[in-house]
């Protein structure tokens, strides 16, 4: 008999059909006369509640043996369930215990855990429903990323993740060596003499995957990276992480107009994809973690994303009234605040910043005719703040 998913059993299983599971438990209530098993397998949210009638073989072993944690195999038929919020249950014919979880010291137990304490079980917190949603919303994200960009003929391009270049500019990079550090070679000016280091020079973890996004766009067209990136930043904030994944798109024939209607268009692809395939996950986050998730996914989904050129934003910045702690001018860059302010506040929808002052922006941005500012572009939303970047390329 082929297992079958949770997430399929609940979402269109029948009463009569008969299935095999495989899962953990997560909570096992006894009765007189049977017991009541909830397991998971991780492809919801939900759990199956299993009836385990007092006339299964081995019913009085199975049941000490089964506690929180333990991962078991059962068949059985499926039957309307009587209780309520759950449309349907799993009487037990079969069950197989493959690995046993001790009750007085399996870490995790029917209540809500701190995230200071998941960090201390990090090989089990993958079981939690915290846990559970973040990374089922992260497989709908990657599946959506590439869905979106397959559909309009983009190609995938591996960058690598050894590099001996800085795309960004920033100069905060990890270093890569095959050096003994107890023992590093060393130049006549005593510096670290890298031509003896394996790749006989300095090597980093990248920081970007563009520039070989733009020489591959050169002969593709449409590409796009989609990958690990690192940031050696010694801030610990929730803005900068060590390490996450970054998407960049590339188009040759493209200017900054179509950058924009390609980049608000992703996102919503993005939020649909995960509203609709992980409904359960993002209500949960909306009444545990943050209870403004579904409105702020709405708002993408469902707005015209503002448009407004970054002098027109400092001066509606300058007329707010608003007490910022970081000044507002033309030259210097927007600061969260400002982005937040902007988006949450004046527009109240995600917001598209463009044109910015030519001295803020990276080389390789296109001057306007203005000779002042650059064909960039920054996507603002609400209760998020920066969330892309992009810009039209200087060609000329």
């Amino acid at each position: 008999m082929t297992t079958k998913r949770i997430a399929d059993i609940l979402r269109t299983g029948q009463p009569d059909e008969t299935v095999k599971i495989h899962g953990w438990v997560r909570t096992k209530r006894e009765l007189k006369d049977f017991t009541f098993v909830e397991v998971n397998d991780g492809s919801s949210m939900a759990n199956l509640q299993v009836v385990l009638n007092a006339d299964l073989p081995n019913y009085a072993e199975i049941v000490k043996q089964v506690n929180t944690g333990a991962s078991v195999e059962i068949e059985g038929i499926l039957v309307a369930s009587p209780a309520k919020g759950q449309r349907i249950e799993l009487k037990a014919t079969a069950m197989q215990l493959y690995g046993d979880a001790d009750a007085e010291t399996y870490p995790l137990q029917k209540k809500r855990h701190s995230f200071e304490f998941l960090r201390t079980i990090g090989h089990l917190r993958s079981r939690t429903n915290t846990f559970g949603a973040v990374f089922r919303v992260r497989n709908a994200c990657a599946r959506a990323i590439h869905q979106f960009f397959q559909e309009r003929g983009f190609l995938w391009i591996h960058t690598p993740i050894i590099s001996a270049s800085d795309c960004e500019g920033a100069g905060e990079m990890f270093t890569v060596t095959g050096f003994n550090l107890n023992n590093i070679p060393l130049t006549e000016d005593k510096k670290v003499d890298y031509s003896q280091d394996f790749f006989g020079k300095q090597a980093y973890l990248t920081v970007s995957g563009q520039l070989e996004a733009e020489v591959m766009a050169m002969a593709f067209s449409n590409v796009y990276t989609f990958g690990p990136t690192f940031r050696a930043e010694n801030s610990n904030t929730s803005r900068h992480l060590a390490e996450f994944w970054m998407i960049e798109p590339e188009m040759a024939f493209c200017d900054l107009k179509g950058d924009m209607d390609l980049a608000e268009e992703f996102l919503k692809y993005i939020f649909k994809h995960v509203m609709e395939t992980c409904p359960e996950d993002m209500e949960f986050f909306n009444q545990r973690i943050d209870n403004s998730v579904l409105a702020t996914a709405d708002n993408i989904i469902n707005n015209e994303f503002e448009r407004v050129n970054y002098t027109d934003a400092i001066a509606l910045l300058e007329k707010s009234n608003k007490q910022f702690e970081y000044p507002v001018k033309w030259g210097l860059d927007l600061q969260s605040e400002h982005e937040r302010y902007l988006a949450e506040e004046l527009f109240k929808k995600p917001t598209i910043v463009t044109d910015y002052p030519v001295e803020i922006k990276a080389f390789y941005m296109r001057l306007n005719d203005d000779e002042k500012t650059v064909a960039a572009m920054d996507i603002l939303a609400p209760k998020i703040g920066e969330i892309i970047g992009g810009s039209q390329r200087e060609e000329r």
